[in-house]
């Protein structure tokens, strides 16, 4: 049955749709600054030092904007504890210990099914319209993160005899994501952006350093081991991939929901590409230039206005 109803992308929401694109470009560098810490630390400590160096960024952003951390209710306490434990402590968990068993091109991949699983649980849960040109636009994005990252590393599906594991723990990846960016719809409303990513990102990282140090992976000698270029990339990771990366996302989601947000972490393993062909003298071959088009075109099929008339989504 055919539904008349409002354009659903106005003008105004370019500025939404730059924020999001300039979020997802910090996250695909932070595989090039990743890179640089490797070796450097164990994986739970690298994750450890990012995320106490973000939530230091983001205490001393909420005292230079003067703005009041407002005490949250018991309610609100818990679903601040789901999205820390969720988005930031089993994240990482997940993704440092999956990409034991299979390399990061392939990590990757499965990484790339996020906006499909964003899209998919919020028609299950909160009922968010998934229109043809969402589905289209979801599958066109993964189909051209797939081609960008397989013409990256052609080799990425061969894996030894554990892979199925690392496999699993990436998806663990996927699914943690998708509650932290489904399940803060509330709070964003009620507590706003900067007050939701500041205390989830509190609670995960003290999740992560008392896993830390129960697994005795506190190492003193190798943190002060780290050179310039090793503090650069950890401040990177958690001022700018962590703290203020995260709160233009959560903003990004207020306006136009977790569908249409979720599509730009296609642009992830597209920036990864273009900064290690920049940064790193990789190669930038014309089937990556094909999926990024590809990537490109599916975020505007998901974001594109609906005409009036047009029939309900799915």
């Amino acid at each position: 049955m055919a539904i008349c109803e409002q354009t659903l992308s106005k003008p105004s929401d370019l500025p939404v749709y730059l924020k999001l694109a300039a979020v997802t470009m910090v996250w695909g560098g932070t595989f090039v600054a990743g890179r640089y810490l490797a070796g450097s630390l164990s994986p739970l400590l690298a994750a450890s030092l990012r995320f106490l160096l973000a939530s230091v960024a983001l205490l001393l952003f909420v005292r230079m904007a003067r703005i009041t951390l407002v005490r949250p209710s018991p309610r609100q306490w818990r679903q601040l504890l789901l999205l820390g434990f969720f988005g930031i402590y089993f994240y990482n968990l997940c993704f440092f210990y999956g990409l034991h068993y299979i390399n990061a091109s392939r990590a990757s991949l499965i990484v790339a099914l996020n906006p499909a699983v964003i899209g998919l649980a919020s028609w299950l849960l909160f009922k968010e319209r998934l229109n043809r040109a969402k589905v289209v636009g979801i599958a066109v994005c993964i189909a051209g993160a797939g081609v960008v990252i397989v013409s990256r590393n052609p080799q990425l599906l061969t894996g030894g005899a554990d892979a199925w594991l690392g496999d699993l723990l990436i998806f663990g990846c996927v699914l943690g994501w998708g509650v932290y960016s489904l399940f803060s719809r509330e709070l964003n409303q009620t507590l706003g952006p900067v007050q939701t990513v500041t205390y989830s990102i509190l609670l995960g990282t003290v999740m992560l350093w008392m896993t830390c140090i129960v697994r005795d992976e506190v190492s003193v000698a190798a943190i002060t081991q780290l050179g310039a270029q090793q503090w650069l990339s950890l401040l990177y990771l958690g001022v700018l991939g962590s703290a203020l990366a995260y709160i233009g996302y959560y903003d990004g989601i207020r306006k136009i929901g977790a569908t249409r947000s979720g599509v730009f972490i296609a642009l992830n393993p597209l920036t990864a590409v273009i900064l290690g062909a920049l940064l790193l003298d990789e190669p930038l071959t014309l089937a990556m230039c094909l999926g990024g088009g590809l990537i490109l075109a599916g975020i505007f099929l998901c974001n594109k206005p609906l005409a009036r008339g047009g029939k309900k989504g799915i």
